[in-house]
């Protein structure tokens, strides 16, 4: 028999302690998510690769750094306009490699199949998974596959490990944010959220959705390549835009102001956040991200990232600042501020 949990031995139990089993809150990017990995998993397993919480982890190794991520995908549905599950593994990985400054080499595949899925349905998701690891210059070299019965898996669940190199003279982590700093995006935010949306609950916005789903190793390339003077590099995929910027303004303990005016928000995705009252800097993303940049060098990073395909929409949208550490700011179109907190839960679960 399980002997029950005291959470009063927890470092900060009052926010676990209303939630006795896990909801699906704890898997939507928001503070639930936080609160889990902050009281209950980063206590358990501490050291200090974890300790940075990064996209990645940071090895330093004999021979150099190198970068260590692991990811499960659990989308529903498994095929959405723009992509399918497997596409989305192969690139969420990818993506947080890539947040450290890392050049992704290796990934590895563990699939928890459902019984009852088609093998031609699988087959697809393989082939789009391994089209999707060329694209981005990977090979995904070890596996693993696991039945489970009829009702318990949703078709299919990936896990997705990944290795990268880190070349000298990056330093490309959260707490590295400072006053002055500017806040890039690049490109549209929301469209993957509401791409799955769309598909979920068959719902039209005036003009097809597509996932921005995108291997972004190459881009990062461009920036890197422009100037080392990246603070901080972040895919804003759960809890989106603004889950991001709160864990940068935490980690590095300083606030963070961006204008709404200057979010490149896409018509569909502003059109569906008017009908369902959603905000579009929670809608996940799997093809953008967010970079802090020293503000001597934000010009030739923007510039970089203008001359990439998925960076052609970038745009500078705040800054980083001493004021209200923390906490991020959003001047909003009539002259006023809001906080943006992060979300408890998701505004869409199983989105990635």
């Amino acid at each position: 028999m399980i002997e029950p949990i005291d959470f009063t031995a927890w470092s900060c139990p009052l926010p676990l302690r209303s939630y006795p089993t896990i909801v699906m809150g704890h898997g939507g990017g928001g503070k639930l998510s936080a609160e889990l990995v902050e009281h209950l998993f980063a206590p358990a397993f501490r050291n200090a690769a974890l300790d940075a919480l990064g996209d990645a982890a940071v090895l330093t190794l004999e021979s150099g750094r190198l970068a260590y991520s692991t990811d499960s995908f659990v989308v529903r549905p498994l095929f959405f306009p723009g992509g399918n599950i497997g596409k989305l593994a192969v690139n969420g990985t990818v993506n947080d490699l890539a947040m450290m400054g890392a050049k992704p080499r290796y990934l590895t595949a563990g699939f928890i199949l459902e019984e009852g899925l088609l093998v031609s349905q699988l087959g697809v998701i393989v082939e789009e998974m391994a089209a999707a690891a060329r694209t981005a210059g990977v090979q995904i070299v070890a596996g693993d596959t696991k039945v489970v019965d009829r009702g318990h898996g949703d078709g299919v669940y990936i896990n997705t490990s990944g290795v990268g190199i880190i070349p000298d003279g990056i330093d490309i982590r959260p707490q590295r944010a400072q006053p002055g700093d500017v806040v890039i995006i690049s490109g549209e935010i929301g469209l993957h959220g509401v791409a799955i949306l769309s598909v979920r609950e068959g719902l039209e916005f005036g003009a097809p959705v597509e996932s921005d789903c995108a291997p972004l190793n190459g881009l990062v390339e461009a920036m890197l390549a422009a100037s080392h003077a990246i603070h901080v590099l972040r895919d804003p995929t759960r809890g989106g835009l603004a889950a991001t910027l709160n864990e940068i303004a935490r980690a590095a303990r300083v606030g963070v102001v961006y204008e709404e005016r200057k979010l490149p928000v896409p018509p569909a995705v502003a059109a569906a956040c008017e009908m369902l009252g959603m905000d579009p800097v929670y809608i996940a993303n799997e093809g953008k991200l967010v970079a802090v940049v020293a503000p001597e060098a934000a010009d030739v990073v923007l510039e970089a990232m203008q001359r990439h395909p998925l960076g052609a929409k970038a745009a500078v949208i705040g800054r980083i600042t001493a004021e209200h550490p923390g906490v991020v700011v959003a001047r909003t179109g009539i002259g006023g501020s809001r906080v943006v907190d992060m979300q408890v839960g998701e505004q869409l679960p199983r989105i990635c």
